[in-house]
């Protein structure tokens, strides 16, 4: 009878010690190839996002200006009539603002209670905003700031001055910080795919919203690196 006992417990003890059957694992297996398959495909989905946004961005931005001009024959930002139009908002005079069809100042201009009113970079977003074509506050010193991107960047304007600005002599929107896959794509989607010609531009960046300087002669795709992006408008 004991040695009844003592075989059950050992063959009881054996039984329970036994590992995954493969079917067991195979399941299992299956479970964590469907978990990483979703993370990457919700990964996709957010990069493929990002990049709609820029590109609606750039796009947003073109129509806004356009619509302002035909609205007020003037530039944002270039516009020396807007002080007598919004008379409440304490907007520079006339003598302040060149009126030259051109944007002084530079895209990433530091938004200060000066910069707002002297910087036509900064006007221009003011301009936008008062007009409603860009939604943001429309008074004080926030009114200038620049909108943010989908990547935590920003989004300005400048007057481009040839060398040294991606090569670009006229009016350009810029977006910063974007991730190289987003930035190939954008530039391919929306011009040639090449950053340093035709009408969407990139340079290389070393530091978050960088002074415009020279495009670059080709996309490296690290998954590091990161470019600003400039368009004509």
């Amino acid at each position: 009878m004991k040695y009844q006992i003592l075989r059950h417990a050992i063959l009881h003890s054996k039984k329970s010690q036994q590992g995954f059957t493969l079917v067991e694992i195979a399941i299992v297996l299956v479970i964590i190839g469907l978990l990483l398959g979703g993370i990457l495909k919700g990964q996709e989905m957010i990069t493929q996002a990002k990049i709609k946004n820029v590109v609606n961005d750039f796009n947003g931005i073109t129509a806004a200006l356009n619509s302002y001009q035909d609205r007020y024959r003037a530039i944002p930002g270039d516009d020396r009539n807007a002080a007598t139009r919004w008379t409440t908002q304490s907007l520079p005079a006339a003598g302040t603002i060149t009126g030259n069809g051109q944007i002084t100042g530079k895209y990433n201009a530091s938004l200060t209670a000066v910069a707002v009113t002297t910087q036509e970079s900064n006007l221009f977003w003011w301009h936008l905003r008062l007009s409603g074509f860009v939604a943001g506050p429309t008074s004080g010193v926030a009114a200038g700031i620049q909108p943010n991107n989908a990547v935590n960047g920003i989004m300005g304007v400048e007057t481009g001055a040839g060398a040294g600005t991606q090569g670009f002599a006229s009016l350009i929107i810029c977006t910063s910080n974007l991730p190289d896959k987003i930035a190939i794509a954008v530039d391919s989607q929306m011009d040639d795919g090449a950053p340093d010609t035709g009408q969407v531009r990139a340079q290389s960046q070393t530091a978050p919203n960088p002074d415009l300087g020279a495009a670059a002669t080709g996309y490296q795709e690290t998954g590091t690196n990161q470019y600003l992006l400039c368009k004509n408008l």
